[in-house]
């Protein structure tokens, strides 16, 4: 290979991103579950791109043609008005509101220049209101695309597209854990894409880029702007014959399906278990075949389950910890890492909680000393205590 074919394959990025097509989209959950997960594979074969399990995939979405056209004629400009994209070039301006901007959930800078075009009236009384009051706009601004915004103040006008593009944020890339190992599925990244669907003011809604993955892109098309993500921290022990506890519920399970994909295949000599949960067992056990029969064959030598609506009494997975917390300060003790993917703001409090808890009652500690071991020994000087969570 050519020292100028290397430097072109090498130069994908976040500011380069290569097009990479979808080959594979199916449904995790089944019909019935209160959730829509789906499985996607993604062709990045002669990107260059390399990835190591922990790493993320990072896409860039694109605004769907049934949230953009409608905007276009509210704002009663031209589609193919030309406007300057990021770069500089010029491009239409129904090709900006798809591919640059957000659109799915309205800015504060929208407002501000809509309350200095709006003429005297009743509309200008509403936007005056909410702009000078912060938690009134913050609580109006959460349920509301640009479209729902324009429709409401249907009195102002912009100029020109570029006037009302300047108001608008840029399109960030959505990160997602990756779901497979080079190893085994070479030239492709597999994700667990949790899909958003609601339904406010009228009208049904999907996140930018779980709605873009599922219901946008077409098979077999190059249209996903995509590069990986790099992991710091999140990464399996040099030492294969390290035990692994994994802590993956929901979509939290993706890397940990390429963590065991790639001890099976290095033959990591290390126990791994797995703690999973979701909502129910009969619709929403995500890789449920695969885990299983990881579990048979010995690679998974722990799986604990926590369906929590499969009861009366909800159960999640820190309360399989706390039933399992001798054993979890044993293979802490014997050098065991410990690994959370997921919800920051309730499953990962809560298991940490939960950490905390079983050194103090298995491990005999203080609270101050438990502390010192959870958040110090475990997560700073030894780095057996990793989390990925969002």
């Amino acid at each position: 290979m050519s020292n100028a074919t290397v430097t072109s394959v090498a130069s994908h990025s976040r500011r380069n991103p290569f097009l990479a097509a979808m080959i594979e989209r199916r449904y995790l959950t089944l019909p019935g579950s209160a959730k829509e997960t789906i499985h996607c594979v993604i062709n990045i074969q002669a990107s260059g791109l390399d990835h190591t399990p922990g790493d993320s995939l990072g896409v860039f979405a694109r605004n769907p043609e049934a949230l953009v056209d409608p905007i276009i004629a509210q704002l009663q400009f031209r589609a193919d008005s030309p406007v300057a994209s990021p770069s500089g070039a010029t491009i239409s301006f129904r090709q900006a509101l798809i591919e640059h901007v957000v659109l799915n959930r309205a800015n504060r800078k929208i407002m501000f220049a809509l309350a200095d075009r709006v003429p005297q009236g009743e509309q200008r009384n509403r936007l005056m209101e909410l702009v000078d009051n912060s938690e009134l706009l913050s609580d109006y601004l959460h349920t509301r695309d640009y479209l729902d915004v324009l429709r409401e103040f249907d009195e102002v006008t912009f100029g020109t597209p570029d006037e009302f593009l300047a108001q608008l944020s840029p399109i960030p890339p959505r990160l997602y854990s990756i779901a497979s190992v080079p190893a085994a599925h070479q030239g492709e990244v597999h994700l667990c894409v949790a899909v958003v669907r609601y339904e406010t003011h009228g009208r049904s809604k999907a996140g930018l880029c779980s709605g873009f993955l599922s219901d946008v892109v077409s098979l077999g098309k190059r249209e996903i702007p995509v590069f990986i993500q790099e992991s710091r921290n999140f990464r399996l022990p040099a030492d294969s014959r390290r035990d692994i506890i994994m802590c993956g519920p929901g979509t939290g399970i993706a890397p940990f399906r390429a963590f065991l994909e790639q001890r099976s295949l290095a033959r990591a000599t290390g126990r791994n278990w797995l703690f999973f949960g979701e909502q129910h067992h009969a619709t929403d056990f995500l890789y449920g075949e695969e885990l299983l029969a990881w579990h048979h064959s010995g690679v998974l030598h722990r799986l604990d389950l926590a369906f929590s609506r499969d009861q009366a009494q909800k159960i999640y997975v820190q309360h399989r910890m706390r039933e399992h917390g001798k054993e979890i300060w044993e293979w802490l003790q014997n050098g065991a890492y410990f690994y959370v993917c997921g919800d920051a703001r309730r499953m990962a409090r809560d298991v940490h909680q939960t950490l905390l808890d079983i050194a103090r009652t298995a491990g005999g500690l203080t609270a101050e000393a438990a502390d010192e071991y959870v958040n110090v020994t475990l997560m700073k000087a030894e780095k057996r205590y990793l989390r990925d969570v969002y």
